[in-house]
């Protein structure tokens, strides 16, 4: 057995051998075929790529035919990363390799996000690579034969490269340097430098309008096509990052904090109530739209709560995902736009304790939790979230089955029932013998909406999913109401629902990025078991960031300089989002706020004890 077995290895390492030297053969006797491969591959995986997002050879095209300068553009950009490659590598078939594996990678992603959520692919959003597990339950995911073939073509061509074995000989190493130099160079100036990207833009007829809304972006992609756009995107992030403000000093923000302290808060003579912020995942009212002729029944629990408390319409900063931008305005108090609006909020936070409001209901005198129904693990909750001042977070694995849930965990659909959040609040609450400030972020009612009696009915099954969320809710505040301690409820959706891209309802109504305004628009509403006065809950619409300050105003909770501040600012700027109106011109005193606040020095007034920050600021 060992004999033969070693005579077999000897076998197929002969014939390695021998293939490797008709390799090195190759390399010379067709130079010629070898230089076209090499010419032409940075032409042939931008085709390919195209193609393959597009779905069609006949679509790509009419791109092609009617956007020639940025196909031109595309093909420039990738014989520059291929030309680095090379300098890099010396052998073409690792350059090919590598490039060919990125550019399909790039274009499989992109198809299956916009064929998840009607949103295209960015850079940043390979942040979430780390939460691919997480993303797998989200995503719609379908192996097409068009799909497979695309990437065998492109697998095809890396076999042949590496059977005619281009390369760069050896004795380069000046020429390869020097390629690779000049390369990076190019590469960083249509990143970094305006004064050579506006230019290469412009000659290439790309898209650089400013994409203030989902809608927009989504637009700026059709003109420009997967590859170009996710250059140019790049671009304006870096051009869009986060910097200290010009006037960020301590003066400056003794300045902006110069309000007079409401002395008298003393929470309605020492009653405090409970308070829980529901931020329901998804959940959105469809009524807006007329035209879709939605049952009133479905929204019957919603619509009571609003009878028997106060509603109203919030300004969420985001439409179809990045939850975390609603969460981070209902946590911290404060605007993303004041960060730059990026998608995921919490990556810009100082590793340090975070006065995130929390903080505020401990010095209160509350107890307080986070809760929501899903990996601790996407979007980093559990390690940036325990700065925030949370005494307890609970969340639910489902992959692992790993939970901090104290009561039964019942599913709906993918995702953990709302019926299981509602009871997890209440025993909270049961169990605490302190007030309790507690928010959650539920699940129920996250894609994929395939599940139900017919799976490509997507806005039905979600319809059917938001009906057991009120039906679910009309018990919970019953529940609320027998519960011998006054509690506050905050209700509110964090955003419309993603919905699939061409096929998806907001197509069918037609909704562009001049249009959109609506979905970023959410109705929510205050409800008491005790009577509360919602005299200070504006009538108009305000964004997602005041609602801290209204609840504080509700509970009459003891005022510092900063809350009072922004007590004003609801009044003067009650908007303050680039999403929903991106004609709001930037106010340097929100956006220093917010900077000094999640990422400077805390230098405006911090419900953190002053020992406990400094302490965290060194670790």
């Amino acid at each position: 057995m060992t004999f033969s077995f070693k005579t077999k290895f000897n076998q197929i390492s002969d014939k390695i051998k021998k293939y490797n030297e008709i390799r090195c053969e190759n390399t010379q006797k067709y130079k010629t075929l070898n230089y076209i491969l090499l010419i032409l591959f940075p032409i042939f995986i931008v085709c390919m790529a195209e193609i393959n997002q597009f779905k069609f050879v006949s679509s790509f095209a009419e791109f092609a035919l009617g956007r020639p300068s940025i196909l031109i553009f595309n093909f420039i950009t990738a014989g520059l990363l291929f030309a680095l490659l090379l300098a890099i590598f010396r052998k073409g078939w690792i350059a090919v390799s590598v490039q060919s594996f990125v550019y399909m990678a790039l274009s499989i992603t992109e198809l299956f996000k916009y064929g998840t959520n009607g949103n295209h692919l960015i850079l940043s959003d390979m942040k979430l690579f780390k939460s691919v597990k997480s993303l797998k339950s989200f995503a719609y995911i379908k192996i097409t034969p068009s799909l497979v073939v695309y990437c065998l073509i492109a697998i095809a061509f890396s076999v042949l490269v590496f059977h005619f074995n281009p390369k760069i000989p050896r004795n380069n190493g000046v020429k390869r340097f020097i390629t690779g130099a000049v390369c990076s160079i190019i590469t960083i100036c249509m990143i970094v430098f305006p004064g050579f990207y506006e230019p290469v833009y412009n000659l290439f007829k790309v898209d650089t309008t400013a994409a203030s809304n989902a809608f927009l972006l989504n637009e700026k992609f059709d003109n420009n096509s997967m590859l170009a756009f996710l250059v140019e995107t790049a671009t304006e992030s870096f051009e869009n990052r986060l910097v200290e403000p010009e006037n960020y000093n301590e003066e400056y923000i003794e300045e902006i904090i110069d309000s007079d302290i409401n002395e008298s808060d003393d929470f309605n003579g020492g009653k405090k109530p409970n308070v829980i912020v529901i931020m329901s995942e998804s959940y959105a009212d469809f009524r807006v739209f007329e035209e879709l002729n939605i049952d009133d029944s479905i929204y019957t629990g919603f619509d009571k709560a609003c009878t028997e408390g106060k509603s109203g319409i919030a300004i969420t900063p985001t439409y179809a995902s990045f939850t975390v931008r609603s969460e981070f305005e209902l946590l911290f108090g404060l605007p993303v736009r004041g960060l730059n609006t990026p998608n995921m909020p919490q990556r810009e936070l100082a590793d340090r304790e975070q006065p995130a409001f929390a903080q505020y209901y401990k010095n209160w005198g509350y107890k307080t939790a986070y809760v929501h129904p899903f990996q601790g693990s996407f979007y980093n909750r559990t390690e940036v979230y325990s700065d925030f001042g949370f005494d307890q977070m609970i969340f639910h694995d489902d992959i692992d089955q790993v939970t901090d849930f104290t009561v039964p965990v019942e599913h709906y659909g993918t995702y953990v029932d709302d019926n299981t959040i509602f009871n997890q609040l209440i025993q909270l609450i049961n169990t605490t013998d302190e007030p309790m400030y507690i928010h959650t972020t539920t699940m129920q009612n996250h894609q994929p909406y395939d599940q139900g009696e017919d799976p490509t009915d997507e806005i039905g099954n979600y319809l059917q999913w938001v009906q057991h969320t009120n039906e679910g809710l009309t018990t919970f505040l019953d529940n609320v109401k027998k519960l011998d301690e006054p509690t506050l409820v905050f209700f509110v959706g964090d955003h419309f629902p993603s919905l699939r891209g061409e096929t998806s309802v907001y197509n069918q109504l037609n909704i562009t990025g001049q249009n959109c305004s609506t979905l970023y628009e959410q109705k929510y509403f205050f409800w008491s078991n005790y009577g509360a006065d919602f005299s200070s809950v504006p009538e108009d619409k305000f964004s997602f960031f005041y609602v801290p300050y209204i609840i504080a105003d509700i509970i009459d909770a003891p005022h510092d300089a900063f809350i009072e501040s922004m007590d004003e600012y609801l009044h003067t700027i009650p908007v303050y989002s680039t999403d929903y109106n991106d004609g709001t011109p930037d106010n340097e005193n929100l956006d220093i706020l917010t900077y000094d606040r999640v990422v400077g020095d805390v230098m405006s007034p911090c419900p953190i004890p002053e020992e406990i920050l400094e302490a965290s600021k060194g670790e």
